[in-house]
């Protein structure tokens, strides 16, 4: 105990794939790792609009911190929120009031939506960064169905039966494409009074084209692939108005109750407390090996850092590969700082873009080779189950594909969360 105290200290703020590979690569140091986060579980969140779409479970996306931890010995998990981090003193606090301090510390506490000054609109329109969130979009598509088969106002139905999701990213289409399978394939059959097939699904894209950091040719085809499942794609669309009832994009007026934002993200407001200069999204502007300016000891990783180090200024953009290789990259600089080496600079590699659509619909962006269809399909299919954290997780997921894929069925249809006709029912009389 006492040869492991005197050991240096690093703090890990954020158990995604940024601050889970840093740990993991340090399993071996001579070091004491903190790893803090205000969840229990990593989650993959590139999987998250499955849940929300009803194709998994949230437990096949997620496991628990501390399992995937517990046979790694110079690691302490902490289930608490970091507030501040106060780079001169080498100390974070937590909402608690707890001080711990550090001899390096890596903070890589990913992003949150941007409504881009718009904070009214984020309860009429939930994203996709945690469970809850998924959770909550589930909830909102299926009770729309509910409330339709009820419904014998002609405009209202029409209304509940309007899907709008605002953001042509990869975020955006993935969730386009399959809300038009829900309702075309997984639902078709289950109501009496309603037809789910007549359902409507609207992307909006405030640019001129969707998945903009795609190749043209690739953008066009998953547009067409789109407009083959009935999605309804509208770009050069800004979103100006979100009401509970209707959306309001490019002087059109949508009638829904059921919206999706998929259009920004800002990073942690935590990052400003460090004093770093950030960039516009608020990620910290870190040096070429991702420290803070001035702190060596201090690592800033994933989507909350903006490393502009080489010839393109978006060089590394925010996705899972990325986090990953800045996890990577600062486990080697640690055990080159402890071992008196110099320390590395970090090299993104970019292994491309993938993005699916629908069923065996995909595009792929990997370096020289384009494509689209099932065999993009196919790899995207192949690289997700390798990124999932855990042989169950990896074996659920590909049974509840294959599954789905021969049935055409969802199987996490589950409303959880009291609906508001049953709470009115179970409320005294007055």
């Amino acid at each position: 105990m006492a040869d492991a105290a005197a050991r240096p200290h690093l703090i890990v703020i954020g158990g995604g794939f940024a601050g889970l590979y840093l740990t993991q690569g340090l399993a071996r140091a001579p070091i004491r790792i903190t790893l803090i986060d205000r969840r229990n579980h990593h989650l993959f969140q590139p999987m998250l609009y499955q849940v929300a779409t009803a194709a998994l479970n949230p437990s096949d996306i997620a496991s628990p911190i501390r399992s995937i931890l517990r046979t790694q010995k110079n690691v302490d998990v902490l289930l608490g929120e970091v507030t501040r981090v106060d780079a001169d003193a080498k100390t974070v606090q937590l909402a608690d009031g707890e001080v711990l301090s550090y001899d390096y510390c890596a903070v890589a506490t990913g992003a949150r939506h941007s409504y881009f000054g718009r904070s009214e609109w984020e309860s009429l329109a939930p994203g996709l960064k945690s469970v809850e969130d998924a959770l909550e979009i589930r909830r909102r598509v299926l009770l729309a169905f509910e409330r339709a088969e009820r419904e014998p106002d002609p405009k209202k139905r029409h209304q509940d039966l309007t899907f709008v999701v605002i953001g042509g990213g990869p975020t955006g289409v993935e969730v386009a494409g399959a809300l038009a399978e829900v309702r075309r394939f997984a639902l078709a059959r289950d109501f009496r009074h309603i037809d789910p097939r007549e359902a409507s699904v609207v992307l909006l894209e405030g640019g001129p084209r969707i998945l903009s950091t795609y190749p043209p040719e690739l953008s066009e085809k998953a547009k067409g692939t789109l407009r083959e499942l009935g999605v309804d794609v509208r770009e050069n669309t800004m979103v100006t108005a979100i009401h509970p009832d209707a959306v309001e994009a490019g002087g059109w007026r949508i009638p829904s109750t059921t919206v999706v934002w998929a259009a920004g993200n800002a990073a942690s407001p935590l990052l400003a407390t460090i004093g770093a200069p950030l960039d516009r999204q608020g990620r910290v502007l870190v040096e070429a090996d991702c420290s803070v300016p001035g702190h060596p000891e201090l690592l800033v990783l994933g989507d909350a850092a903006a490393h502009q180090h080489s010839d393109a200024p978006e060089a590394v953009p925010a996705v899972c590969p990325a986090a990953i290789q800045m996890g990577q990259h600062a486990a080697r600089l640690i055990r080159a700082s402890l071992a008196g080496r110099t320390r590395p600079t970090f090299r993104y590699w970019n292994k491309g873009e993938l993005a699916v659509i629908g069923r065996g619909q995909a595009v792929a962006n990997l370096g020289r080779l384009r494509f689209a269809g099932f065999p993009a399909w196919f790899v995207w299919i192949f690289i997700h189950i390798a990124y999932l954290i855990g042989f169950r997780n990896r074996l659920l997921v590909l049974i509840q594909w294959a599954w789905s894929y021969l049935t055409y069925g969802r199987g996490a249809r589950l409303i959880t969360g009291e609906t508001g006709e049953y709470a009115a029912r179970i409320q005294p009389p007055r």
